[in-house]
């Protein structure tokens, strides 16, 4: 199976290429001007950069040839998984030194160049933009994909408040305004990255999938017809559009194992959209399976 991030890679790139070529411009405008807001932006920008330098670092070792062997009986497919975790953790940081940074200029009101700083705000609004675009098809089906797209999110909403910032220079001379900006900025970005990351952490946790409901779950499966009894039931996700789940059915000793097989991964399927699916069937008069039920 392509995972969502393999479909959509042609486009991680060319929003990597507009990123990563317009970062070095808004970096030099930024010292250039004195503007803080256009600063953190361009660190905004930085953190997108090595995201998608991560993201399709992690679909291309997911997908390559040999990802799977003896040894990663799963592949790599939570490479994917780690990069929006690390995506989120540099979001995070460069969100704490702006907002300590914004504290300290607020204090000092330094001189901000606002004519060059709106100009290069308007110019990135435009690459941020595009790269939005790109990446919003594949953000609904990548956890991975995600963590960029909510990066480029977090930069357009910067781009627009480096202009209004910008005005406001222009047009009062209270360049206190460039670091509030960027301080709202800062503050903006992080509950939509801890979001992320929590995601992130519930897929390495192997916590139950977000909205799964684990004990309707194990009530449909001992309604199959021919099961008495479920136990050790397991449900997690591998990466994004993968869930997993494994679980011992027990049955009459007369009953029809396979039938119950077929109806029982049936159900899974088709009703809590798990396709991979490790089920044992055993009959009521085994025993030894509770030493292992955990």
């Amino acid at each position: 199976m392509q995972r969502a991030g393999a479909r959509h890679a042609k486009h991680l790139r060319l929003a990597l290429v507009l990123i990563a070529t317009f970062l070095v411009v808004q970096a030099v405008a930024s010292f250039v001007t004195g503007s803080l807001a256009l600063l953190s932006d361009a660190a905004h920008m930085l953190v997108d950069a090595v995201g998608l330098g991560l993201s399709l670092a992690a679909i291309g070792l997911a997908n390559r040839d040999g990802a799977h062997s003896r040894s990663r009986t799963f592949g790599l497919y939570r490479l994917e998984v780690l990069a929006a975790l690390a995506n989120a953790v540099l979001l995070l940081g460069v969100s704490a030194y702006v907002l300590v940074e914004a504290v300290l200029r607020i204090v000092n009101e330094p001189s901000v160049d606002a004519g060059p700083m709106i100009v290069v705000a308007v110019i990135g609004l435009a690459v941020n933009v595009v790269a939005f675009l790109l990446l919003r098809p594949a953000a609904s089906e990548s956890l991975n994909v995600q963590g960029a797209y909510i990066e480029v999110l977090a930069d357009l909403v910067g781009s627009v408040g480096v202009i209004g910032a910008g005005i406001i220079v222009v047009t009062t001379g209270w360049t206190g305004a460039d670091a509030i900006v960027a301080a709202v900025i800062g503050l903006w970005i992080v509950p939509r990255t801890l979001r992320l990351a929590s995601r992130s952490l519930r897929v390495l946790l192997q916590v139950a999938p977000a909205g799964l409901d684990v004990d309707g779950l194990r009530a449909s499966l001992s309604a199959v017809v021919g099961v008495i009894d479920v136990h050790d039931l397991h449900v997690w996700t591998l990466t994004s559009e993968m869930d997993v789940a494994s679980a011992h059915l027990m049955i009459g000793v007369d009953a029809d194992a396979h039938g119950v097989l077929d109806r029982a991964r049936e159900l899974l399927r088709d009703s809590y959209g798990i396709a991979h699916a490790t089920l044992q069937v055993e009959p009521d008069d085994h025993t030894g399976c509770e030493e292992v039920n955990w």
